[in-house]
């Protein structure tokens, strides 16, 4: 069916072959192309409908006419058919399928012809009832089933009465009674027309939760692969910030002379000097260095060849006492001080913990209390021999 056709073609026609073409996507799966034609086919009886004004919200499902209950199933087709695309963002599939299959339940909706438990169900959605969950397919699936008996049966009747129609036309001629077969056969089309429509409501609601499950499922996928692929790239970047230390790290240990590692420099001033280059790592110093020299020949760097430039260097000199000593030497004189006192420190605690300045101290501390017991006993035995008041007998006037 090529483009030209589908733009030619009236209304009826080009449902019937999209409906062809939907029966044959349920009943086995068929190629893309087939199935976007079918999609292109609903999307232009969609967009004729809406032209035409066939269905509107001020209405019911029974002010609308018989031959036009069939385009109600334009939006559900298209949902059914758009599920099945094949394409990289499954997402967007979806998407579109789910805003087609609510357009439709909400048309039904508009013409109550959406069963009253279905909205009941829907309205409850927020509280997550797993029992009314339940109960809600169960009683979805039992229309469904119903509904396909109804089908069937309607079916099997319609064949019986062509085949017996058939059969009268070959015996007899055109009679009155026929107008009221043709009355028969219309209100039966209009009920199988609402019966479809109900079933495809069931199939609409049962792809709807499926999808959105999907939906969901994709999206954490899609999510998880996200933070994966973050973490891969940090990975990434990690690796090869390694690889370029490793590589830097190799080179300068191919590059590097094997001698023996010289000693810590401790002076800042040798430190200095190595720096700008006027000594090297390899000399040894003692940190011993010379007092400054200011004058003209220290400030343009050159050297003191005679006593007249060595006088004239010393001429501007600091108003203040030049230290002695560099910062490293007094750190270095008085950390040994401090080893000294530490040395000194332990040896008096060693002496005043051992076994002989304990017996001293112990016998000087014995020596001292005979003393004062010598002297408390001498004491008092002056006091007994001079009561109190015996020297002055001759002072009292009655001695």
């Amino acid at each position: 069916m090529g483009e030209w056709k589908m733009e030619e073609m009236p209304l009826p026609a080009l449902f019937d072959q999209a409906r062809k073409i939907h029966s044959m996507a349920s009943e086995s799966s068929i190629n893309q192309e087939t199935l976007r034609k079918g999609i292109e086919a609903l999307r232009r009886c969609d967009g004729m409908v809406s032209k035409l004004g066939l269905f509107s919200s001020n209405e019911t499902k029974d002010d609308v006419s018989t031959a036009d209950l069939k385009y109600l199933l334009v939006p559900f087709y298209l949902g059914e058919l758009t599920e099945k695309v094949a394409q990289d963002d499954r997402i967007q599939v979806i998407k579109i399928s789910q805003d087609q299959l609510k357009e439709f339940i909400s048309i039904c909706e508009a013409l109550e012809l959406v069963p009253d438990d279905e909205l009941e169900t829907s309205g409850q959605e927020g509280a997550n009832n797993f029992a009314a969950r339940r109960a809600k397919k169960i009683a979805r699936f039992n229309r469904q089933r119903a509904a396909e008996a109804k089908l069937q049966e309607i079916k099997e009747r319609k064949e019986r009465r062509g085949r017996s129609l058939r059969a009268a036309a070959l015996s007899t001629p055109f009679e009155a009674g026929e107008e009221d077969a043709h009355d028969d056969n219309g209100e039966e089309e209009r009920q199988a027309w609402l019966i479809t429509i109900s079933l495809a409501l069931c199939k609409a609601f049962d792809l709807l939760d499926m999808l959105k499950k999907e939906e969901e499922m994709l999206l954490a996928v899609k999510e998880k692969q996200s933070k994966e692929g973050e973490k891969e790239f940090i990975r990434e970047i990690l690796d090869e910030r390694t690889k370029r230390a490793e590589t830097w790290h190799r080179n300068a240990a191919s590059q590097a002379p094997f001698l023996k590692p010289a000693d810590p420099i401790t002076c800042a001033t040798f430190a200095q000097d190595v720096i700008e280059g006027r000594a090297n790592t390899s000399q040894a110093h003692e940190h011993k260095h010379p007092p400054l020299i200011f004058g003209p020949a220290s400030l343009v760097g050159g050297r003191l060849t005679s006593e007249r430039e060595r006088m004239a260097a010393q001429v501007f000199q600091p108003g203040h006492r030049l230290p002695t000593m560099s910062i490293e030497e007094a750190g270095l004189r008085e950390m040994e001080m401090m080893k000294k006192w530490k040395e000194r420190n332990a040896k008096l605690m060693q002496e005043a913990n051992s076994s002989w300045f304990r017996d001293r101290t112990r016998s000087a501390t014995e020596e001292d209390e005979d003393a004062a017991v010598e002297k408390a006993r001498a004491w008092d035995d002056w006091k007994d021999d001079h009561p109190r008041g015996a020297g002055n007998k001759k002072l009292t006037p009655c001695g």
